[in-house]
């Protein structure tokens, strides 16, 4: 692979002229369908060569083997339509979903906004998928793949599936919400994340306070154990908006029910610390804020959850992490694992190869250090 072709410099080019002018959703799929014609074509083993993470990377956390500590959070991959695909570009781990027990439509486009001087998104999206069944569906023959192609020693991502609730099912409702999601998903994935944090489903968040939190991961957890014939990790994740008073509730409740860990963060309603105009980002309406922006409070988070958190339990840090030096610095600051998004969007399709590249040399020259 030439390395022009992986260039940021010529990618953020075919950004500024090509996709800042796509609507951002739509220059989303196209991307997903690129992906997809790419790997039906054969390009994934081309790309394997070039992008497969050092071995040196690999990360034994919640009990599994990961080929870098380095994964897609959850939000690009909806639906599971181009798992493999995303692997071959170098990610560690594949977060697909949020899924709900029930396809929907999500919120009315548009939904989806750049703040390009940020490099951040604002999304108010609303868990649009195809339901637990579709999904599950995919997965079961995604998952034959990635035995194969493990069988074969080749690249292939562990498979993370985040859950949430149906939009039209109310609160006292969302515990066999989500259970219905756990019995289709859970036997086909690697962990599960029960997602309470998202800004764009109506009272979701609610679920975040401990008394209503406790039954539902209590269940979520007990279903998990009896629809899977292998254990699945359950983590939850968090929202940054969390007083840290909440953040350490959750991680006694996690420690208490002995769960497997904690993704810290999801995206923000804060708009505080953006480069763009209070105006600009206005106009863009309500939804999640991600991006670079977010640092600040997920490490602070990372930081409070590893000092609360017994050593068993994982920390999966999410939150504006953007380059092998990000990515380092949560790995020394306690997280067992590093997820990004928004970067993605604006540094392209080898951001993760960068990842991992930066990260193996990081690692050598501590060890010579």
């Amino acid at each position: 692979m030439p390395s022009s072709l992986s260039s940021p410099v010529l990618y953020r080019a075919v950004f500024s002229t090509v996709f800042k002018r796509m609507d951002p959703e739509a220059a989303h799929h196209a991307v997903v369908t690129g992906l997809q014609i790419a790997s039906a074509a054969g390009a994934g083993r081309l790309l394997e060569r070039k992008t497969r993470p050092q071995e040196s990377l690999r990360t034994e956390v919640l009990g599994r083997s990961w080929p870098s500590p380095f994964g897609l959070a959850a939000g690009f991959d909806k639906g599971a339509v181009a798992v493999l695909p995303l692997g071959a570009l170098g990610f560690g781990h594949v977060e697909i979903g949020t899924v709900t027990a029930h396809a929907q439509p999500g919120n009315p486009k548009p939904r989806l906004f750049r703040l390009v001087a940020d490099e951040a998104l604002i999304n108010r999206m609303g868990f649009n998928n195809d339901g637990a069944e579709a999904v599950r569906a995919r997965l079961v023959r995604i998952r034959r793949r990635i035995e194969r192609l493990r069988d074969s020693g080749r690249h292939a991502p562990v498979l993370g599936v985040n859950i949430g609730k149906t939009k039209t099912t109310p609160l006292e409702e969302a515990t066999e919400d989500y259970l219905m999601s756990t019995r289709a998903l859970a036997p086909v994935a690697d962990y599960l994340v029960v997602n309470v944090s998202s800004p764009n489903t109506p009272g979701l968040r609610q679920l975040q306070d401990i008394e209503s939190l406790r039954p539902l991961l209590a269940a979520v957890r007990a279903q998990a154990d009896e629809s899977a014939e292998h254990y699945v990790p359950l983590l939850v994740k968090i929202a940054p908006d969390l007083a840290d008073e909440d953040v350490d509730a959750v991680a006694d409740l996690v420690a208490e029910l002995g769960l497997d860990g904690i993704i810290a963060t999801n995206t923000t309603i804060s708009r505080k610390g953006l480069v763009t105009s209070a105006e600009a980002v206005e106009s863009k309406g309500a939804g999640g804020l991600s991006g670079p922006v977010l640092a600040d409070r997920s490490k602070e988070i990372l930081v409070r959850l590893r000092e609360r958190l017994p050593g068993s339990a994982a920390i999966i840090s999410v939150g504006g992490a953007v380059s092998a030096q990000d990515v380092a610095e949560r790995l020394d600051l306690g997280a067992d694992l590093v997820q990004g998004y928004s970067a993605f969007i604006y540094q392209g399709p080898f951001w993760a190869r960068r990842i991992n590249a930066g990260l193996a040399r990081i690692r050598r020259g501590t060890r010579r250090g």
